[in-house]
């Protein structure tokens, strides 16, 4: 029997409503909810439900309100009794596959993210920094094409490596504009300016990757019940300390998720679950293994559908 693995998503899969089904239909969901507002002192589970969009979407709202209404379909989804062999989380997204593998007690894990947006948004001025996803390029190549407009004086780096032939670009406005026209020049498909509010996962985020590691080492974090693939080494993560330095550097060093999906695989994982809102990461599951069994887990039919077609996998 092949192995298992719940994926969690990043930034950008938040929409006004998720989870909302789910916490009328049951009381386990709706106290996700109720303890991510006590631990944050307010009311986030009113802005998940209601909105608006666009304050919703702010970098400090949308990751507590992501890791909540994830949370929230891993409660609901548990009562199908289908258990995970790996955990892995997109950026944003581990610190939710870390609270599934109980190294993070949830209330930490959502305060923890709530000031990880804040730093983030605090880190680069507005407009100074930006992000690009570079479509039919091969990373070496980008990787060349970053490192020498890096080296005139206007920082860009790899920053989310998704999946073939998608990679997003990070760093200063300037820098990412000149790597994008590079880019294109060397064969790029097509370059395509991102809409967010800084430059993740790049060397300009290391003042908030300070600030975050004093967050970080006032938790208490465990070592995790199953193994946790982490973004910086695409490997898994087994004990306490490493995790604290994994999610200091995963700031500002790049989102190996092409290869954290395929060491998952390597590792025996034929089955992944997508647990939370939007299907982001199994479309990129898909690019990058054509052979696996893909499901998106964020409502009680999605849930009934996956649990049905996993009957015989329950442990």
């Amino acid at each position: 029997m092949g192995k298992i693995a719940f994926l969690f998503p990043g930034q950008g899969s938040q929409t006004v409503g998720m989870g909302k089904s789910l916490a009328d239909g049951s009381a386990a969901v709706q106290s996700v909810f109720d303890q991510a507002d006590k631990a944050l002192n307010s009311k986030l589970s009113k802005l998940i439900f209601e909105g608006p969009q666009e304050e919703l979407t702010l970098t400090y709202n949308a990751q507590p309100a992501l890791l909540t209404a994830s949370i929230a379909a891993l409660e609901y989804f548990k009562q199908f009794g289908i258990a995970a062999d790996f955990v892995a989380g997109h950026s944003l997204g581990e610190y939710t596959a870390l609270v599934a593998a109980g190294a993070f007690r949830f209330e930490e894990a959502v305060y923890a993210v709530r000031k990880r947006g804040e730093f983030m948004e605090a880190a680069v001025p507005n407009g100074e920094g930006s992000m690009a996803a570079i479509l039919g390029l091969e990373r070496e190549v980008l990787a060349a094409i970053t490192d020498r407009i890096t080296a005139t004086g206007h920082p860009v780096q790899l920053a989310n490596l998704n999946c073939p032939g998608q990679i997003v670009i990070s760093g200063s406005k300037t820098g990412v504009e000149l790597a994008s026209e590079a880019a294109r020049e060397a064969g790029a498909k097509r370059a395509i300016q991102l809409e967010v509010s800084g430059p993740f996962h790049s060397v300009l985020m290391k003042p908030a990757a300070e600030q975050l590691k004093a967050v970080i080492d006032g938790m208490i974090v465990n070592n995790p019940n199953i193994p946790v693939i982490a973004n910086v080494t695409a490997e898994p993560i087994v004990s306490a300390e490493e995790i604290k330095d994994k999610l200091v550097e995963q700031l500002y060093a790049p989102v190996l998720w092409e290869d954290s999906i395929k060491k998952m695989v390597e590792l025996g994982v034929d089955t992944f679950i997508e647990v939370g809102p939007g299907r982001v990461l199994s479309g990129l599951v898909k690019k990058i293994d054509r052979s696996a069994q893909i499901f998106s887990v964020a409502d009680e039919d999605s849930c009934k559908a996956a649990a049905e077609a996993l009957e015989g996998e329950k442990r």
